[in-house]
């Protein structure tokens, strides 16, 4: 097993240890040494039996979100959120189409970086998760009856949306701040040299419908020209208050490897979001021009739809006070967690060699007492002693992110040290260390951000998992552990690969999803506008030069499977409607020479394929999906004419030859 060269992570991230630390804190351990006694056992799941747990993963730079079970560590899915797939023919059919709309047109691709779970009270409710795009700012939310995305909505006035999306206690607010702030309004055209004077931060509050999930950007608060990174909304007694780590405090505009990482400490910035509300309702806030888009998609059509928007609600916290404070935090902060009770807000410095643990009753307390030392962009900065519940002394190197059990203790992963500490949120204490391999990003807790985690694991999402696996060319598949969590001591007792690469995750017990996953969608509800409702409805319908084909896919033939009359220059459209009323029994759709995709088509769905032939001729078309032991023969034939023929339009199932416009059946 080779190890990362300590030293020279600790020359790419500047910091200097001396050796007893490095000793204490980074001597490898054997993969012998963690993984004992009965963890194949404890991580094995039977033919037929359930997993505990679903697990899900961001995809990272491949725009989706992975679906897993735990303990086993078996992908169940791939979640089609920002990215076209052609496998579920997401982004390709034209019912979902709109829902990779952007205002700068259609953009087929994002990085996704953090799933988050609907809460209740606190406590995960198997409701929604949603999930954020990186590159160009959108937020989506996905419906756990379905396992598919819903609703996409994008964020104007945002550089990038890494710190998002989190979660308040009751799912009021999915949040964002922006990555790289930028300049906005009507000067946005200026030096990048004048970062200080015309660069700006926001943090957008996108309110949920408690019913349908419906969002919708409710506020937005602007900011200094700083870097947020990653956010907690508060829970318990900080419940109406959000915190978010931010850096490049110095501002800078380039090499920032060097020229942001110059300050001892950045800031944890905390928002009190009731208060926003006030001056919102007091009518204290402002119109911005600003244009976005909006998308979801309609179960009952089976079709997304896109809507562009224009203005946006905003404040401002140096004119609207006691909504916004900065905390100092040691050193480049990169993760900004809550624990269960909501009284003590951990940041991880990246480039610190200490935990600092903010308490929230003495922040309160701090900013009633105007404890500040200065402003930073015209926002109090609270005394770092005066909002200190205490600080964790030499845990390891490289802190990254934290999350809870139900027992009082956290556990944050290292970057630097490639190791899992567990330690006592109230005595700071260090409990325990186990090694990831090979640098560990963020990891997970069931339930860790929530009131009540479930506790039992912690998973390490690493970025690199050099000699885990067997070799794949010059890239290796990346990788996830399952960590034991139950007794005093983390034992490992699982790998798993991961698709794209893992950012953070969050789990969820299997039983608040599995009683209201949908297994089909009922024919009879089955509103799209070129459905058919069984074989008899079938039609092949001439509008211009547009050819509408609304056929139907039932084990194991297509009707109609004949067509004729479609002339060159036409544009083709196959809305295949799935006859099938039983559980997974999709039904797959291609021709020869589409230049899209497939379509996938669940139980009672339609969907939409466009196909615009090239050349006359005859061209097959066939199920892409098994479902039956006939699958290879469930195929049909479409003749392409002249453009000046007079070919009519024909179509037909189960006949030698049928009359002009008749939808023959078997």
């Amino acid at each position: 097993m080779k190890r990362k060269p300590i030293y020279r992570s600790l020359f790419l991230f500047g910091i200097l240890a001396p050796a007893s630390i490095l000793f204490q804190f980074c001597k490898p351990k054997g993969p012998a040494e963690v993984a004992t006694g009965n963890a194949a056992s404890q991580a094995y799941v039977a033919p037929g039996k359930y997993d505990e747990f679903y697990n899900f993963v961001s995809g990272g730079f491949n725009g989706q979100m992975n679906v897993y079970g735990l303990p086993s560590g078996r992908l169940f899915r791939i979640i089609p959120v920002f990215s076209e797939d052609p496998t579920s023919g997401y982004g390709f059919s034209e019912e979902t189409k709109p829902m990779l709309n952007t205002s700068h047109g259609y953009v087929p691709w994002d990085d996704l970086h953090h799933p988050a779970l609907s809460t209740t009270n606190g406590e995960h409710d198997g409701r929604w998760v949603f999930g954020n795009a990186n590159n160009t700012p959108r937020v989506a939310r996905i419906d756990l009856k379905t396992f598919r995305t819903a609703e996409i909505i994008e964020l104007p006035n945002s550089g990038g949306n890494h710190s998002s999306p989190f979660i308040t206690e009751n799912t009021e607010y999915v949040v964002a701040g922006t990555r790289f702030s930028v300049p906005m309004g009507d000067k946005t055209d200026v030096p990048i040299s004048t970062y200080k004077e015309n660069f700006k931060g926001t943090i957008s509050f996108i309110s949920v419908g408690k019913e349908d999930g419906k969002m919708k950007i409710a506020f937005q608060i602007k900011t200094p020209g700083v870097n947020f990174d990653l956010a907690r909304a508060g829970k318990g007694p900080s419940h109406g208050w959000f915190f978010f780590s931010c850096y490049n405090t110095e501002q800078a505009y380039t090499l920032l490897e060097v020229n942001s990482t110059q300050k001892d400490k950045d800031f944890i910035m905390a928002v009190n979001w009731k208060k926003a509300e006030e001056y919102l309702a007091a009518g204290k806030g402002e119109k911005a021009k600003a244009k976005y888009v909006h998308n979801w998609y309609d179960e009952k059509t089976h079709t997304a739809t896109s809507e562009m928007l224009n203005e946006v609600m905003q404040l401002d916290p140096t004119v609207l006070k006691d909504m916004v404070y900065f905390i100092p935090c040691p050193k480049s902060p990169h993760g900004c967690d809550t624990d269960p009770t909501g009284e003590y807000i951990v940041g991880s410095g990246k480039l610190a060699a200490l935990i600092p643990v903010f308490s929230f009753t003495k922040i309160q307390q701090a900013i009633a007492n105007k404890e500040f030392e200065g402003d930073f962009g015209g926002i109090p900065v609270v005394k770092y002693e005066a909002a200190l519940h205490g600080e964790v002394k030499k845990p390891g190197l490289g802190p990254l992110h934290t999350e809870f059990d139900a027992n009082g203790n956290a556990y944050t992963s290292f970057f630097v040290s490639s190791e899992i500490v567990k330690w006592n949120v109230k005595s700071l204490e260090v409990l325990d260390r186990v090694p990831t391999y090979y640098s560990i990003g963020h990891l997970c807790v069931p339930g860790g951000p929530t009131r009540k985690p479930h506790g039992k694991y912690v998973i390490a999402y690493n970025k690199i998992t050099k000699d885990r696996y067997l070799s794949t060319g010059p890239e290796l598949t990346q990788s996830a552990q399952l960590y034991d969590i139950s007794g005093d001591k983390m034992k490992l007792i699982l790998d798993f690969p991961t698709t794209g690469e893992p950012h953070y995750a969050e789990a969820i017990p299997a039983s608040l999803v599995m009683p209201n996953s949908v297994k089909i969608f009922k024919i009879e509800d089955n509103n799209h506008p070129y459905v058919a409702k069984g074989e008899g409805k079938t039609n092949v319908e001439r509008k211009g030069n547009q050819v509408h084909i609304s056929m139907t896919a039932i084990r194991s033939h297509l009707t109609p499977d004949n067509i004729e009359g479609v002339k060159l220059g036409d544009e083709v459209y196959f809305h295949v409607t799935n006859l099938e009323q039983d559980w997974d029994v999709p039904h797959g759709f291609a021709i020869k020479g589409a230049n899209n995709a497939e379509l996938l088509i669940m139980p009672g769905e339609t969907q939409t394929l466009k196909w615009k032939p090239l050349t006359t001729g005859v061209f097959p078309f066939y199920c892409t999906d098994f479902c039956s032991a006939l699958h290879q023969e469930m195929q049909g034939y479409i003749r392409v004419s002249p453009a000046n023929s007079n070919v009519p339009i024909k179509f037909s199932t189960g006949r030698t030859e049928a009359p002009a416009g008749a939808a023959g059946s078997k």
